[in-house]
């Protein structure tokens, strides 16, 4: 009656676990958007990339969730910590092992003492048996290393969502960057052609002796202006496949095109509450998960003050005759209770305690740090788009007004109202202007690329489903 008594003392006290259980922070989270689109749909749970309508893009997409050797890599780490969270949790189960010996030996007979006659000399010895042992978890040690372990496995799968995130944004833009300069390549060709017609024209003229040498040299310089433009944009778009090649899980080779970047169709801005992005983004929810199992190895430290209590036992059979081995007469076993309770350990246990306490400050603050910065990311895009949009019809208006202009400064030089230096002005300012608009819509791209990523959302488990790393 006294040992069920103990039994239910030792229970009722393994109820409790040391330390402060876990609760969300208070966050200071605004309002509202500083520029948040009112009447946008919420598009953050959905696969937004094809908004695009680019085929292309989906189906480059698609092979990088498979084929991306950082996702591979994410996945097998989620791999790794599911195998040590059953290592952490294995200690709360007792714990079962079967053992086995067998062996033979020959004594010396000639040593100090001889060998009675009864003893066989060589003799055998054989062993069989099973033992066990488990520490009960009175204070809620193995518990809490228990509840750690499982934090940092999600905190794992969620590393690995982030991956998904940005790989899937890094396609999207990487794709965008490519059109956007095979549309400066196509600019710059067209205005190198141009510009060489030219040349050639003044050529002629400047042979019959109708211009001068200088007008010849100016028209020269500018069509080399624009040959020059072209190897270097030629280069980016080479850098850019490597890139693009790579997140594809594949050697650095060409990629195929789909639409231009003017055909291109601009995703809806998402919608959202700021408070969404606590539940929406996996950077979030893996710092999230980093300071539960930071808090919950608080209470483990401090369990450490307190005594540990184990229970072992072993029960076989053990002879020096193979054939008697499982009879009566070679049963052993044996049971016993373990108790060890710190009294000196030179500050250990308290540093411990103390290095614990002083991880999960870090892990608070970095947790707090880092929903602070994907508020700061979402504002930026969403400031971004807006000036961008705003920046690409500015520009739009200056290209057709340069175009406007290059034409009548042709127009004013054919009739000798003007020199020819008005007209590679005209041009020269056309051709750079369209440069800089081409650049903008891609920027413009990016800029809604990255505020759905900066948001996050529901999209990154349409992708999780698209791979076949699971």
């Amino acid at each position: 009656m006294r040992l069920i008594i103990i039994i239910l003392i030792i229970f009722s006290l393994a109820a409790c676990a040391m330390g402060p259980d876990y609760k969300r922070p208070v966050i200071n989270t605004p309002q509202a958007w500083r520029m948040e689109d009112k009447e946008a749909a919420d598009l953050a749970n959905t696969a937004w990339w094809e908004q695009f309508s680019d085929p292309v893009l989906n189906d480059l997409i698609a092979v990088s969730l498979k084929e991306n050797n950082d996702l591979k890599i994410a996945a097998a780490r989620v791999e790794e910590y599911v195998g040590r969270y059953w290592v952490g949790r294995s200690p709360l189960f007792p714990q079962f092992y079967a053992t086995g010996d067998a062996g033979s030996q020959r004594l010396t007979e000639r040593g100090q003492t001889p060998l009675p006659s009864s003893i066989n000399n060589p003799s055998g010895f054989y062993q069989g048996g099973f033992n066990g042992s488990w520490e009960i978890d009175v204070w809620g040690r193995l518990r809490r290393l228990n509840e750690a372990a499982r934090a940092d496995l999600l905190s794992t799968e969620e590393g690995r969502r982030s991956v998904i995130l940005t790989l899937v944004t890094s396609v999207a833009n990487g794709y965008v960057n490519l059109r956007d300069f095979d549309k400066q390549l196509q600019v710059s060709e067209r205005t190198a052609k141009s510009r060489e017609e030219s040349y050639r024209l003044f050529k002629l003229r400047f042979e019959g002796g109708v211009i001068s040498e200088m007008e010849l040299s100016q028209v020269k310089s500018e069509y080399e202006l624009a040959l020059s433009r072209i190897p270097f944009i030629q280069k980016l778009i080479a850098f850019q496949e490597n890139a693009l090649s790579v997140l594809l899980g594949k050697n650095p080779g060409p990629i195929p095109r789909g639409r231009t970047i003017d055909e291109l169709t601009l995703p809806i801005v998402p919608a959202g509450l700021p408070s969404d992005l606590l539940e929406r983004r996996p950077d979030v929810r893996q710092a999230e998960q980093n300071l539960i199992a930071a808090n919950a190895r608080i209470g483990a430290a401090k369990a450490l003050y307190f005594p540990t209590i184990s229970l072992t036992g072993a029960f076989g059979w053990s002879s020096t005759d193979l054939s008697k081995l499982f009879s009566g007469p070679s049963q052993a076993w044996s049971w016993a209770g373990t108790f060890i309770s710190p009294i000196f350990t030179g500050g250990a246990v308290t540093g411990n305690y103390k290095a614990a306490q002083a991880v999960q400050q870090q892990t608070l603050f970095q947790y707090q740090k880092v929903i602070q910065t994907a508020f700061r990311e979402v504002d930026d895009a969403l400031a971004d788009q807006k000036r961008t949009r705003e920046q690409l019809a500015a520009q739009k208006q200056q290209v057709d007004t340069l175009r406007d202009y290059a034409r009548i400064a042709r127009l004013r030089y054919d009739e000798g109202y003007t020199s020819y230096i008005e007209v590679l002005d005209a041009e020269r300012s056309l051709f750079n202007a369209e440069l800089s608009y081409t650049e903008t819509q891609g920027v413009l791209f990016q800029a809604l690329v990255n505020l759905y990523k900066a948001m996050g959302g529901g999209w990154v488990t349409e992708a999780d489903k698209m791979t076949e790393i699971r």
